[in-house]
């Protein structure tokens, strides 16, 4: 195997690709990046056995083949040549020779026979929307799905597809975010719904962060795929069965508040700092025309704020936990923020007025 390259081309595709291994492996084929060349392109593989990434490039190829190296290390070289450096990659024996100008080096190799693949099946349907639109659809709710809970289903999004939109929907236990978009075209398939675990979602997002075309999400029984532009995504669904979302969203609120989203936010920040640092409480009174916000913790030390706010009718108060709060004033995307409540024992129901498309649910705190 011999090609050469330039570092530009290769440097993003490639932190790209290994930013899905993972750091620490039981098997060492799993810290290394897979290398393809064939024709005139380089194909890079990554894996961790739950998420795969592939990106093509092209390439000035003097010799086909297909070899694994450490992604890290083989990173790490390709970051500290020179800008715009031409990078010369041989296959010797055993070891890949990197060269660069004055630069060389030889690291060391495992066998692309024994890289593992991913086992994708059948796909049963797909979908194709705009990069920005999914990565703002993945953003708005992601911030929700719980990170190592025994109920395995709640680590991850769970993804729900019918003939016309796409709906995402994320929970830990105490909040649930959801999401969806209207698609710009019909979609053949049944109605489908998967569970993307936590770091398949986390992925998508990274691969999206600066994209600017459409994407091709394929849906299968125990895989989805996604497809943008030289690089192609598979992650492993999570096996199990998602709750009931529609029977959390408190719907028989009947006391509404409007408050401006960047008012309450400042005033959450400034009393948050004074609650505590464990549980995070804090007390939200509803009071004609008036939110005020109260905390405490355990070395006696107290704050309070009044914010202003649309509402009139009998005093309330709740209990939330004031990060889960701040984590959907800091998604909501316009300026006023409504929050739907029955009673002080009761979920919050929490929507963007100018977004139909979005909503949130708390759970209340006993403080």
């Amino acid at each position: 195997m011999k090609f050469s390259i330039n570092r530009e081309a290769l440097l993003r595709p490639l932190q790209q690709v290994a930013g899905v291994v993972e750091r620490r492996q039981t098997l060492p084929i799993l810290s290394n990046v897979l290398l393809s060349v064939a024709g005139s392109k380089l194909s890079m593989t990554g894996t961790d056995l739950e998420v795969e990434m592939v990106g093509q490039l092209h390439a000035s190829v003097d010799l086909e083949g297909e070899i694994t190296v450490p992604a890290r290390k083989f990173v790490d070289i390709c970051r500290e040549l020179p800008d715009q450096a031409e990078i010369d990659i041989t296959l010797k024996e055993d070891r890949l020779e990197i060269r660069s100008g004055r630069f060389r080096s030889n690291l060391s190799t495992l066998p692309a026979s024994d890289f593992p693949a991913v086992d994708t099946t059948e796909v049963e349907s797909q979908v194709e929307l705009h990069s920005s639109v999914f990565k703002q659809l993945l953003d708005l709710t992601g911030f929700a799905m719980a990170q190592q809970d025994v109920r395995y289903f709640l680590n991850g999004m769970l993804i729900e597809k019918n003939s016309n939109s796409l709906r995402c929907v994320a929970t830990d236990g105490h909040r649930l975010a959801m999401n969806h978009v209207e698609l710009s075209q019909a979609v053949s398939g049944p109605e489908s719904q998967v569970i993307v675990p936590r770091k398949g979602v986390i992925e998508l997002q990274r691969l999206l962060s600066d994209s600017e075309e459409d994407v091709i999400l394929a849906l299968g029984a125990s895989h989805l795929r996604l497809s943008v532009g030289a690089y192609q995504l598979t992650t492993k669904l999570v096996d199990g069965r998602f709750p009931d979302y529609e029977r959390v969203i408190p719907r028989n609120g009947d006391k509404q508040i409007l408050a401006n989203k960047q008012d309450l936010r400042r005033a959450l920040n400034r009393t948050a700092i004074l609650s505590n640092e464990k549980f995070r409480g804090i007390r939200v009174n509803f009071s004609d025309g008036l939110v005020t916000l109260t905390t405490n913790n355990p070395e006696q030390e107290d704050a309070e704020e009044t914010v202003p706010v649309e509402y009139s009718g009998a005093s309330l108060e709740i209990g939330f936990n004031v990060g889960y709060l701040l984590d959907v004033l800091s998604v909501i995307r316009g300026e006023t923020v409504k929050i739907t409540v029955f009673d002080g024992n009761s979920s919050a129901l929490i929507e963007d007025p100018s977004v139909d498309s979005a909503l949130y649910v708390i759970m209340p705190m006993k403080l």
